[in-house]
């Protein structure tokens, strides 16, 4: 089968492409290897892929219509996987333009695409976020989804109308999922788990937004990758799943947490509650586990300890490298 991954040099997509490849798949990335983080990192994802004859890498913008249309005319994908977006709430609200053209327009551009090419099914990486000040946990997708609170979710929560709107009209088979909190190897420096390692190992104090109470449903990117693969082998008309571990904890304790993996406590500098952020997100996945058999399977404290020992090696293995 011909998958196309948008987003697949990144966090999530590299742990993607990694899986199909391993089932035999013949895997398309597209990905604009942006400036939201170093893209440094989006190339060491993808460097181990690049000789694989069944993997194929095009730089380009999924806000670029035409480019996009190019890439999968010849590509030819039997199923498309559009993880990639604008991600992140506070950097949303300083530029909710780039986050519209982008999550918007940009899904937009694949799922047209997608009606072109006839796929076989479209999975759509969605967010969390749409349940925005929720009072009612854990969220379920029957929840309704009146307080979206911040340009992301809004643009996250138009992708999965868009979604709805072309599988009604055109038949696409579509699958909508909504992500809780992913962590994990190659995560993105932005996110709390790889942002507060960081800082501890450098002795560096952590800025906590609140009073470290709030609650996260941190999922771990294995269990990420298997709901996804799951809904990729699974296509439905469309279906909206939450993709969680079911189980929160307090900034605080995932603080703690780290600190007992890397044997040193951190300087945190508690701070005002950010604009967007939510006090709790817990996954109801029912229906997840219904639909695609999905059992998340890592609990944050052996996500954390994962994460820490492979965030070590790396920083060994650069020491390693600049004193060579």
């Amino acid at each position: 089968m011909k998958i196309l991954v948008t987003g697949g040099a990144g966090f999530i997509g590299s742990h993607l492409v990694a899986a199909l490849l391993d089932c035999g798949e013949r895997v398309t990335v597209i990905d604009d290897f942006n400036d939201f983080y170093d893209p440094l990192l989006k190339r060491e994802n993808v460097a181990p892929y690049i000789a694989n004859p069944n993997y194929s890498l095009h730089e380009a913008d999924i806000r670029d219509r035409a480019r996009v249309f190019e890439i999968i005319e010849k590509e030819a994908p039997d199923v498309i996987c559009h993880l990639a977006a604008r991600a992140g709430v506070r950097p949303s609200i300083e530029d909710p333009i780039l986050y519209e053209e982008t999550n918007c327009r940009g899904t937009l551009n694949l799922l047209d695409a997608a009606k072109e090419r006839k796929v076989r099914n479209f999975v759509f990486a969605s967010s969390s976020s749409v349940y925005g000040i929720n009072s009612k946990i854990p969220f379920s997708e029957d929840d309704p989804i009146t307080s979206t609170i911040s340009p992301y979710a809004a643009t996250k929560r138009a992708g999965e109308l868009y979604c709805y709107a072309y599988s009604h009209l055109y038949a696409i088979p579509t699958t909508c999922l909504r992500f809780f909190t992913v962590y994990g190897e190659r995560g993105r420096p932005d996110m709390a788990v790889a942002k507060f390692t960081r800082l501890i190992h450098e002795a560096r104090s952590i800025q906590v937004y609140g009073d470290g109470t709030a609650r996260r449903d941190f999922t771990y990117v294995g269990d990420i990758i298997t709901g996804l693969v799951n809904a990729i082998y699974t296509p439905s008309r469309f279906e909206i799943v939450n993709l969680g571990g079911s189980h929160t904890i307090e900034v605080n304790g995932l603080i703690a947490l780290i600190e007992k993996n890397l044997g040193r406590k951190a300087d945190i500098v508690y701070g005002p509650v950010a604009p967007g952020d939510v006090p709790v997100t817990y996954a109801d996945v029912t229906k997840a586990r219904r639909l695609l058999g999905f059992e998340p399977t890592v609990d944050i404290a052996e996500g954390v300890a994962r994460y820490v020992k492979w965030f070590l090696e790396r920083e060994g293995r650069k020491l390693k490298g600049a004193a060579n």
